[in-house]
């Protein structure tokens, strides 16, 4: 049964009790976050922290995501639909489900996500919602991400359309016994199985205990009362925006042989502040192609609204309550927001997805100094390619993880430079960086270097963060590294006056040292005594750089991130004394001069 209210019949929720519940909820979110990463058994989850979770209303509105990652939460509502449409009257307390479906409303197959209705006398309330990037899910390779995947045959993944999981709180023994029969970690993907239901039964005791002292009438008050305040702030930001009509365009990498040009991909904004309105317009984007970048409407949709709520002024909840101020245009059959089947969409919260959110938060930077942000670095990389294998220092035991070791440089935007630890944009630095030791631990690898790379973040008054490079080799027998990286062509943009930051690259280290450079996307095997290198991109920078604060080049020189001669060159600082001795200074006058020369030279040109 939905959520009922009726506003006439109870009392506005006073504002400190708004409040407080919805940090209760919050709270809730962040509970089932701790219970999972601890409980957890891959690295990619209980290390790298890719999952989510989040809370449903009964009637499937997004009620609280808590640091839910942008890409999962946006589209969990329309999962939540699914489960209730496919099962209709037959949802009872004691039921959880399990929905991977990219047509349905989930992000792609890797995905797992974990619902479990929550009753409350008798009524379903919530839903509480635990997604989870799992590190096998039974593809034709070892990984959870194929880019060149010509179809969801070929691509191989198990997938469950809201399947039931659990009745009365027990297992559903036969979809256990299909999984393990299918993934090549089965113990591994059981303990994550297990974390996730934890995770969403922990909010199922929460919200009962939470209904039980507040009593459901206030408790339903509140979420309708929470939703038009979200929608409020909502409006309040789109009005501080000039009407404006913004297009955008970017492009994928190319696939050797496949998509030689890449994907041109476009986002269109309509900015309507006296309606309070912002519609996207996501029709004007390729058909499906015979490759795993398709992405699903759920992971699109959350890629454009998670940049669209990054370039607001101010910070809004981010519920069904402010989503209700967002209209969206698709096309019938797209690699965007789109896809019919069976074109796969093995990794539809990553390549394109990226790609989505640098187009539409950059494109707000179309109106004017003091709007929207640059571009931030795309890929994921060699330091986070899928690995498996056979650990030799565990009786050959089979192993399958996706890492987390290095990241791309973050965006910048009109008041911060971008962060280090960005990861890519469908993150946003929401996710952990893996910690060396313990990766080396789980697997037979050696992380030989990883470190930041100076002069590749893009220049401008707030600057973008620099690119990572990592070198690994395996130590004992081959490992095959996955590596799905965008991001190797076009480098990030700046905006504003800001430079653009510089693309990623892949190399192959043979024993003797010889280096080859490898293609973007690959399904590499690696012998013992050799190793890859692997550099991320970088951060477009935000803003002239010759605006740039010089104590702040001066801390970037310092820090090593970049050089005297780019302080120099592009931002017009020139230094006295040397870092060696503690005497490296600004020369203030001839800073001056210099800026005043590029600024000249700039307008001879």
């Amino acid at each position: 049964m939905p959520v009922t209210s009726d506003k006439a019949s109870i009392s506005p929720i006073d504002p400190v009790l708004m409040t407080v519940l919805a940090n209760r909820l919050d709270g809730i979110v962040r509970e089932m976050t701790n219970t999972l990463l601890r409980a957890a058994r891959s690295a990619v989850i209980s290390s790298a922290r890719d999952f989510s979770c989040c809370l449903v209303t009964g009637d499937d509105r997004l009620l609280a995501p808590a640091e839910g990652l942008p890409v999962h939460i946006f589209g969990c509502h329309i999962q939540t639909a699914n489960m209730r449409r496919y099962h209709g009257a037959d949802i009872r307390r004691g039921d959880a489900y399990l929905d991977n479906d990219p047509y349905g409303g989930n992000t792609h197959p890797a995905d797992h996500t974990y619902m479990v209705p929550i009753f409350i006398d008798g009524e379903h309330l919530f839903t509480s919602v635990a997604k989870c990037h799992m590190a096998d899910i039974g593809n034709s390779i070892p990984s959870s991400y194929f880019v060149l995947a010509r179809d969801v045959y070929h691509e191989g993944a198990l997938v469950f359309p809201g399947v039931r999981i659990q009745r009365d709180f027990k297992n559903i023994e036969d979809i256990v016994r299909m999984c393990r029969a299918r993934i090549r970690v089965p113990d591994q993907w059981y303990g994550d199985y297990l974390a996730g239901l934890g995770s969403a039964r922990v909010a199922e005791r929460r919200l009962e205990e939470l209904c039980a002292k507040y009593g459901v009438a206030t408790i339903k008050r509140f979420m309708e009362d929470w939703f038009d305040y979200s929608e409020r702030r909502m409006v309040e930001s789109i009005r501080r925006m000039p009407k404006a009509r913004l297009v955008n365009k970017g492009h994928s990498d190319p696939l050797e042989g496949i998509l030689p040009g890449g994907l041109e991909l476009t986002v269109k904004l309509e900015i309507d502040p006296d309606e309070a309105i912002i519609h996207v317009d996501l029709s004007d984007n390729p058909p499906c192609v015979d490759v795993g970048l398709n992405t699903s409407l759920g992971a699109a949709t959350s890629a454009v609204v998670g940049a669209i709520f990054n370039a607001l002024e101010k910070d809004v909840p981010r519920n069904a309550g402010s989503f209700r101020r967002l209209r969206f245009t698709y096309a019938e059959e797209s690699v965007v927001a789109a896809p019919k089947f069976p074109h796969s969409c093995s990794v539809a919260t990553t390549n394109v997805c990226e790609r989505l959110v640098n187009i539409t938060q950059s494109a707000f930077a179309q109106l004017g100094d003091g709007h929207g942000l640059s571009e931030g670095g795309t890929g994921l990389g060699v330091g986070m390619a899928v690995i498996s294998g056979k650990d030799h220092r565990r009786n050959d035991a089979p192993f399958v993880n996706r890492m987390m070791l290095s990241t791309n440089g973050g965006p910048s935007s009109p008041v911060a430079d971008g962060w280090v630890n960005y990861a890519i944009p469908v993150i946003a630095s929401l996710m952990y960086r893996d910690s060396v030791e313990v990766d080396e631990l789980k697997h037979p690898l050696r992380v030989t270097s990883l470190s930041l790379v100076p002069d590749s973040a893009g220049a401008g008054r707030h600057r973008g963060a620099p690119a990572q490079e990592i070198e690994l080799t395996p130590t004992g027998n081959d490992v095959t590294a996955v590596i799905s990286c965008d991001g190797q062509h076009a480098p990030p943009r700046g905006v504003v006056g800001g430079y653009a930051g510089t693309a990623g690259s892949t190399w192959r280290i043979s024993p003797n040292g010889d280096i080859s450079r490898l293609p973007n996307v690959i399904q590499l095997l690696l012998k013992n005594g050799e190793s890859v290198r692997g550099r991320d991109s970088s951060g477009g920078g935000y803003g002239d750089p010759l605006d740039r604060d010089p104590k702040r080049v001066h801390h970037d020189v310092l820090e090593g991130w970049e050089s005297r001669e780019k302080a120099r060159d592009i931002y017009g600082v020139v230094f006295i004394g040397a870092i060696e001795d503690d005497t490296l200074a600004v020369d203030e006058a001839a800073t001056g001069a210099r800026r005043t020369e590029l600024r000249t030279a700039r307008t001879t040109v």
